[in-house]
């Protein structure tokens, strides 16, 4: 990697470790040969959570309520899930 981004091993293996933070022409031809964004690289960016925590539990797995729910929305026309929709805003606002 340290040939690919014209830096020496020494050099190269400061970086790696955090002890050394790259110059901007470093940092990009790092970027490029990774194919990286440099907020990815230099962890600035939002830290994504697993993909366990972001999707959605199956079907199967949601209370029994919501699934009732759910197959009533399904019915309504976009008038009525306009208004439902206010109705639930208004009620977490008042949480």
């Amino acid at each position: 990697m340290a040939e690919r981004i014209g830096v020496a091993t020494e050099v190269y293996g400061r970086l790696e470790r955090g002890l050394l933070m790259p110059s901007v022409p470093t940092l990009r031809r790092l970027c490029v040969t990774l194919r990286l964004a440099a907020d990815a690289l230099l962890a600035l960016g939002p830290a994504e959570p697993p993909a366990w925590a972001r999707a959605e539990p199956p079907p199967e797995q949601e209370p029994p309520q919501l699934r009732r729910l759910l197959r009533h929305l399904r019915k309504l026309n976009p008038e009525q899930l306009r208004a439902l929709s206010n109705v639930a805003a208004t009620l977490r606002r008042q949480e």
